[in-house]
């Protein structure tokens, strides 16, 4: 039935790529040479997915993986901060274009259908409530409610919650980033998965999922992945 409603939307309102207007490839609001031209994340480190200047295969991990290991397991992030993705990404957190949440959790979810061990369910990294009073959505959430759905997998809205309004991440250094998320987040409910997988839009040190992972850890949590759109540098 889902699939028929899929085939009658496309039908009636086709596919239209974000980026150029040109008509989309494969149902995607994106058309193939746009797709081509996305920055993929294709060498990175295996733990934060930092993008690497040597083959993965030679270091698999980055020097600050090596030196300073973050409370996460794994990272997946299929593209670059860069270029469209940036685009796209900041599209949606700032104007509030949910075609491109859509689009980045189809992304996201097709550079993880392969994964032989998926986790029992996402997490979305939260917002304080006020400031999801001010914005009015959660990238974040949505990104990962597609995700979750290409890859059937459920989602978990309600366990974390970020109970620290935490200024913008933006401007501050590295060490300013994690000294701004310590000890941000907490369970309001216990968690029950085994293997659970944080959702987020980019990445950009690790701060902010390195400290929810603190927290799913010392809740039981046996394995925490990072899913992210992108890595920054």
């Amino acid at each position: 039935m889902y699939n028929w409603l899929n085939i009658i939307q496309d039908y009636l309102l086709p596919p239209t790529c974000i980026l150029c207007n040109h008509a989309g490839w494969q149902g995607l609001d994106l058309c193939y040479p746009c797709y081509t031209q996305l920055a993929k994340n294709s060498q990175c480190c295996i733990h934060c997915a930092r993008p690497l200047e040597i083959p993965a295969h030679i270091s698999p991990l980055c020097g600050r993986c090596l030196s300073h290991p973050q409370a996460f397991d794994a990272t997946v992030a299929p593209f670059i901060h860069h270029g469209a993705v940036r685009h796209l990404i900041a599209g949606l957190k700032f104007n509030a274009d949910y075609k491109n949440a859509r689009l980045l959790g189809v992304l996201l979810a097709e550079g993880l259908t392969k994964t032989p061990h998926l986790p029992d369910c996402l997490i979305p990294v939260p917002l304080h409530k006020a400031r999801y009073r001010q914005r009015g959505f959660n990238q974040s959430i949505e990104i990962a409610r597609t995700a979750g759905k290409v890859l059937h997998l459920p989602v978990d809205m309600n366990s974390c919650i970020r109970h620290r309004d935490t200024p913008h991440q933006t401007q501050l250094t590295a060490k300013q980033r994690r000294t701004n998320m310590k000890n941000a987040f907490s369970l309001v409910k216990p968690i029950q998965a085994r293997h659970i997988a944080i959702v987020d839009d980019v990445m950009t040190t690790g701060s902010t999922v390195h400290e929810m992972a603190v927290v799913l850890k010392k809740a039981g949590v046996a394995r925490v992945d990072v899913w992210v759109c992108a890595r920054a540098y």
